[in-house]
């Protein structure tokens, strides 16, 4: 938590490391029960390595620390932070990962982003598609932090906009977002198998 809650130091937003992915991994699991969605399926932490680091390996860089008061600071990763800089590759990771460290090297939570495209603004955006903390770490000033973080994020690569979703019954999550003078729409998220094989066979024919 923060210095006020006796954590000793404050806490560090930075990009998720290959040793991460395990406890990221649980993170993901605890979200999905919050928001009483089916559990990530096995291999979780092998699809995102590949999605986060692939060959250029993960960022170093850390954003800011909760300062004693509980709020954020938010600092532009260094130099050797992955976000916005082509890895040896010259390739960019397609997901990006922050996670929020307590003060005893413990991860709380974590926030997952990507850039997507608009069609009816012809530009592209940043899409954030989670934002978790732990029961216990909410209110201590980390969500503001780890959003400081996906701003940080959306600016390194050029883009002016993040949009997300958050389910209709999260009134708390919805209190903080419209603190943070974010807007929304009503809409619906549908979600729509496809079977790779039919695919397949209708390509072929």
């Amino acid at each position: 938590m923060s210095e006020r809650d006796g954590g000793g130091g404050g806490a560090v937003v930075r990009h998720a490391r290959a040793e991460d992915l395990g406890r990221v991994v649980e993170l993901v699991a605890e979200h999905a029960e919050y928001e009483k969605a089916a559990p990530p399926a096995p291999g979780l932490a092998t699809r995102l390595a590949g999605l986060l680091f692939g060959a250029e390996g993960p960022g170093e860089g850390s954003y800011g620390r909760t300062g004693p008061d509980g709020g954020s600071h938010g600092q532009a990763a260094p130099a050797g932070g992955s976000h916005g800089q082509a890895g040896p590759g010259g390739g960019l990771p397609r997901l990006r990962c922050l996670v929020a460290e307590l003060p005893d090297g413990s991860l709380a939570g974590y926030a997952t982003c990507a850039p997507e495209l608009s069609t009816w603004d012809g530009v592209a955006y940043l899409h954030m598609d989670c934002l978790y903390l732990t029961s216990t770490a909410r209110g201590h000033g980390l969500g503001p932090l780890l959003m400081d973080a996906v701003r940080a994020e959306a600016r390194a690569l050029g883009l002016t906009e993040i949009q997300w979703q958050t389910p209709a019954w999260n009134e708390g999550a919805i209190r903080f977002y419209d603190r943070l003078g974010a807007t929304s729409k009503e809409k619906r998220r549908y979600t729509l198998p496809v079977d790779p094989a039919a695919s397949a066979l209708v390509d072929g024919e």
